[in-house]
């Protein structure tokens, strides 16, 4: 007999403060991404701003891991959001490294 599929009737909802675990890492990965890219047109100079973007995604990426992680465990609600705010905002911390370990380097 064929599974079948249709619509599943639950109370399960998304959490609000995952929904914005993954704002943040995604202001904080374009953030970087244009960033790097602008430094990189100049010619490897990078302005004061610069510096400042960056940490103000490190306060994102920190706060985005801080959220995620409180929704992660809840019962009563999805995990696509928490996981993908995890994953978002951990990629924010190995870029950075990675700039980080590129300027001490070059």
């Amino acid at each position: 007999m064929k599974k079948r599929r249709g619509v599943k009737f639950t109370n399960r909802k998304h959490p609000y403060a995952a929904i914005m675990a993954v704002i943040l890492g995604a202001i904080s990965l374009i953030s970087l991404g244009i960033v790097v890219y602008r430094s990189y047109a100049a010619g490897g100079v990078a302005k004061q701003g610069f510096g400042f973007t960056g940490l103000f995604a490190l306060l994102f990426a920190v706060t985005g891991v801080v959220l995620s992680a409180l929704t992660i465990n809840d019962k009563r609600a999805f995990r696509l959001f928490p996981v993908l705010g995890l994953v978002l905002n951990g990629l924010v911390f190995v870029f950075l490294g990675l700039i980080m370990y590129a300027g001490s380097h070059f």
